[in-house]
């Protein structure tokens, strides 16, 4: 049995531990914050794309490339820090489910962004980049230039490749694939034909390969975004979880403590009541 000064103890420990976690909690918080204006500016240029792409294939769907046969690569966006529960274990098992009937010479070339990803695939056969990812907004570019410098290497050994992006769109459900290239293939199901087609600078094919480039960067952009708010907003979540079971252990050890006073005070009342006893008895009953 742990006596009152232990428990005290124990009590401040895990308020020292209960404060650092409240304040990653606030910090992620505030990140969210910021991070939920990045999303929703980088969702609108991407609508932005989306439209124009939408105009330009009405008017020249022959301008698509015809579809092949190409490497697919598998683009997994992680964190690069822990407190976010099974954020990273949850794109490695849908992964899984995707590679699940491919076969031995179709599986994806993996890239992957975060440090817990980097730890989880080291030593992967099929791993051509291992990448830092964003811990706050401000390092998202950083990443972003680094992953288009890779994936233009990766274009240049495969050629055209199949691109997606396996990444989590929200802090509850399963994560998200998304097809990123070959771009626009969905916009031929919707040719309906403009009265008046639009004006081009560049013949149709240059002009293709530059909004696949702005395409592709804006898409990148959004999916760094959307990871990072989904993390920041799980690891407050889980964070929030463990500071309630902090204060909840630290409620029991202050209700045994005070307990432990209580059992302290009645055993000092029960000596003060045997030594006034004493005292009463006559001088020859005491020897």
């Amino acid at each position: 049995m742990k006596s009152r000064r232990q428990l005290e103890l124990h009590r401040h420990s895990l308020g020292e531990i209960r404060d650092i976690m409240n304040a990653m909690k606030n910090l992620a918080y505030m990140e969210t914050r910021k991070l939920e204006g990045f999303v929703a500016a980088q969702h609108a240029v991407l609508e932005g794309i989306e439209a124009v792409a939408g105009d330009f294939v009405s008017s020249f769907p022959e301008a698509l490339p015809e579809q092949k046969s190409g490497r697919e690569i598998y683009l997994l966006v992680g964190s690069e820090r822990g407190f976010c529960g099974d954020f990273n274990a949850a794109l490695l098992h849908q992964l899984q489910l995707a590679e699940r009937d491919k076969a031995a010479g179709a599986l994806p070339v993996l890239v992957a962004t975060g440090r817990k990803l980097q730890t989880a695939l080291d030593g992967h056969p099929r791993a051509a980049a291992l990448l830092e990812g964003a811990s706050v907004v401000e390092e998202v570019e950083a990443v972003l230039i680094r992953l288009i410098g890779k994936l233009a290497t990766l274009h240049t050994e495969y050629g055209a490749p199949y691109l997606y992006a396996l990444y989590h769109g929200d802090d509850q459900g399963t994560p998200l694939t998304r097809k990123l290239l070959p771009p626009f293939q969905e916009h031929l199901r919707e040719v309906t034909g403009l009265a008046q087609p639009p004006l081009l600078n560049l013949p149709a094919p240059d002009f293709l390969v530059q909004l696949t480039e702005h395409y592709l960067f804006a898409a990148l952009n959004e999916i760094l975004y959307t990871s990072l708010l989904a993390e920041n907003q799980r690891r407050v979540r889980h964070l929030d979880g463990a500071v309630d079971h902090l204060d909840e252990h630290a409620a029991e050890l202050a209700r045994q403590s005070n307990a432990r006073r209580q059992e302290e005070i009645i055993e000092e009342i029960e000596v003060i009541l045997l030594s006034a006893a004493s005292l009463r008895k006559p001088a020859s009953q005491r020897r």
